[in-house]
């Protein structure tokens, strides 16, 4: 008979991709996916460890699943970055669950399921695979029949060891997928309708796997079928003349870049040992907006990091009111294991959870007007979109996004994949309300002009 498989995904869209390859790989030993945890066979959570609330929510959604292994005997296993770092400390932790896998173990999925129910042994599987060897899992083109979008791994893992950074603990050291395997990977998804691509990996732009990661952009539009392209995630370094460039001269690289900044402060940001001034982000910045006028940026923000003093986060407000992003992730700092942060917290200062929670909320207020000033900007033009289906919050309007990565909920007929224009007639600071009003070709608008048609 076949069983039912449900996976909770936590965190990054590495985390994403990973759980899409999981369900495919155990659909070949007689596994379907489920939406509920309630009828499945096996619960797998794919974790993260970046915060440390994620580690909270983990351990609480592991409390609610419990019933279910006890009333029903529901398998139980946990993967992803949480895994790996905890190892079989998890196991210890909590004595229900059946199994733990690392990142570098997705593929192996099927043979370490194989052993706990054949064996009747709980395992940890988090060692990590020879990077020579190491075999990107690849999407199963007949699961995305019918999906717009689809996330490629380009890359995994990250070289930097910022302060506050657990990836280079749960990831790996950067390995980059051979060009190649990478596109016959697109051409499939091509294939079966996939309309946008997006590259992802750590810190994607470090790309090393037989071209510079620009030419991997140009590659992919080329795909035939391909209308899309879009990466993440990105570090400043890594922001080449030559991307810059290709940003200028292929319109289907849309118009947006996630940039993570962390600091608006030089000596936040050595103490983070991220290697640019707050100067050179901005001047790397200004020749991609006059590169590509009209692109999105986004980036991740940092507060409390040990040692910020009041001056460090009014240099923060001064960088966002002076940048200007269209949305950001802003957190308080949380100390990591195995970081060079949480060794050197006491040295550096701790930062009272009162005041870091203080400069949040100055922050994402002034990061919301910001956001504001973009989305309210769109009311009364028309926007392109690439329809991806139904709106997750009402099933009879229809829901994509605009070059900009901008969410759109519309009314309209278009099906799945058909690229439209949108009369815009509602904002908020996450998204767009409005009407069908027509079809546009299959391509993004001219270089150098902004994608909203007036």
């Amino acid at each position: 008979m076949e069983r039912k498989v449900f996976v909770h995904t936590f965190g990054c869209q590495m985390n994403e991709a990973d759980s899409s390859r999981m369900i495919e790989s155990l659909a070949k030993s007689g596994y379907a996916r489920t939406g509920s945890a309630d009828d499945a066979d096996l619960i797998l959570l794919n974790t993260c460890a970046i915060r440390e609330k994620s580690e909270q929510k983990l351990l609480s959604a592991l409390g609610r699943y419990r019933p279910l292994k006890v009333a029903r005997g529901a398998r139980i296993g946990v993967g992803g970055c949480v895994a790996q770092q905890e190892k079989d400390k998890l196991l210890k932790k909590v004595p229900y669950l059946d199994f733990v896998f690392g990142p570098d173990q997705v593929g192996n999925l099927p043979e370490i399921l194989k052993r706990v129910e054949e064996e009747n042994v709980r395992l940890a599987e988090t060692a990590w695979l020879d990077s020579s060897t190491y075999v990107f899992p690849r999407a199963d083109a007949a699961f995305a029949r019918g999906k717009v979008t689809a996330f490629v791994s380009a890359m995994k893992g990250c070289n930097n060891v910022c302060a506050f950074c657990v990836v280079p603990h749960t990831r790996g050291r950067e390995v980059s997928r051979g060009v190649d395997d990478l596109l016959a990977e697109v051409r499939d998804l091509a294939g079966v309708g996939v309309k946008e691509i997006t590259l992802i990996g750590q810190n994607v732009n470090s790309y090393d796997g037989g071209v510079t990661f620009a030419e991997l952009l140009r590659r992919t539009a080329q795909v035939e079928g391909v209308e899309r392209v879009r990466f993440t995630t990105s570090h400043p370094h890594d922001l080449s003349d030559e991307l810059i460039v290709l940003f200028a001269e292929e319109p289907k690289v849309m118009p947006h870049f996630h940039l993570p900044v962390q600091s608006g402060s030089e000596p936040v940001l050595k103490r983070m040992r991220r290697d640019y001034t707050v100067e050179w982000y901005f001047d790397r910045l200004e020749k991609l907006r006059a590169a590509r006028p009209g692109i999105a940026v986004t980036t991740d923000i940092i507060v409390g990091f040990p040692g910020e003093t009041d001056e460090d986060f009014e240099r923060t407000m001064e960088l966002v009111e002076r940048v200007r992003y269209e949305n950001a992730f802003s957190f308080i700092f949380s100390p990591r294991p195995h970081t060079v942060a949480i060794r050197r917290m006491a040295e550096w200062g701790e930062i009272p959870r009162e005041v870091a929670t203080e400069r949040l909320v100055r922050l994402q207020a002034l990061l919301r007007e910001h956001s504001w000033s973009y989305y309210s900007a769109c009311v009364g033009t028309e926007v392109e979109v690439l329809v991806e289906g139904p709106s997750r919050y009402d099933e009879t309007r229809r829901f994509g996004r605009t070059p900009e990565n901008r969410v759109v909920n519309f009314a309209g007929d278009a099906p799945a994949g058909a690229t439209v224009r949108v009369r815009i007639d509602d904002a908020t600071p996450n998204a767009l309300g409005g009407v069908q009003v027509g079809f546009t070709p299959a391509i993004a608008a001219p270089v150098g002009k902004l994608q909203v048609i007036a």
